[in-house]
């Protein structure tokens, strides 16, 4: 199983929200760089990047943050955030982003997400972030009528290699994941699913992947990490293990 540690970019900051409300945000550090070097050293094999401001303005913001975290850390990062057109994500990829996350755009353009899987094949993510099984966009400011289970499916048959799925509510809460939404997720789907939002303890991780016959890939761990919760090298061992 994949365990990605998860830098959010506010202003250039590693940053923490409290269920993607704007005005509870924590700063864990402010050198984005320095951070994705220790998660490296500590054992991850990717790094899971947000661009905060990037989401609500609908375009990067935070291109120079994501340089140093590509730099320092040496290794595969996926980057989400205001990502809404092809231009943007060749950007993104040209400076050596491995895999570019689509949210809103799957909402409101799913043609866009359909083109870029063709054009790049393998390194299209969606990013289904959900409020009580509804999808919410823009930044998590707004919820929509769709169904997380129902996009999911879409997305599939759109040609994106992964989806990402975090029950907002619970998102830097420190509550645990929403694991039988996120099961039936992927079950809908077919394809891989990675866990995010809430993760908080080692158990919880065993159990996300206990969850991989049913197609969980992996867990995204934000706050956890931060406060010290949870082990990087200990969660990584677990994901490791036969």
């Amino acid at each position: 199983m994949n365990i990605y540690p998860a830098i959010d970019l506010r202003g250039g900051q590693c940053v923490r929200l409290l269920k993607g409300e704007f005005d509870k945000e924590t700063v864990y550090g402010r050198d984005p760089g320095a951070m994705a070097r220790k998660w490296a050293e500590e054992g991850a094999a990717s790094i899971h990047v947000v661009d905060l401001d990037g989401a609500l303005a609908g375009e990067s913001r935070n291109l120079p943050s994501i340089q140093s975290i590509l730099r320092e850390g040496g290794i595969p990062i996926e980057v989400g955030g205001g990502i809404r057109s092809l231009e943007q994500i060749e950007k993104l990829l040209a400076l050596g982003v491995h895999q570019a996350i689509l949210g809103s755009a799957a909402v409101s353009h799913p043609e866009l997400v359909a083109e870029a899987c063709k054009k790049f094949p393998g390194r299209i993510v969606v990013g289904i972030d959900a409020r009580d099984g509804l999808v919410a966009v823009e930044g998590w400011s707004r919820t929509g009528t769709i169904k997380a289970v129902d996009l999911a499916r879409r997305m599939a048959d759109c040609g994106v290699t992964r989806i990402i799925y975090t029950d907002i509510s619970r998102d830097g809460m420190m509550i645990g994941n929403n694991l039988p939404e996120t099961v039936g997720v992927a079950k809908a789907c077919g394809i891989p699913v990675t866990a995010s939002g809430g993760v908080s303890t080692l158990d919880e991780v065993r159990r996300i992947k206990a969850e991989s016959v049913h197609g969980i890939e992996g867990c995204i761990i934000g706050k956890a990490l931060y406060t010290g919760a949870i082990s990087l090298p200990d969660a990584v061992r677990i994901a490791k293990e036969e």
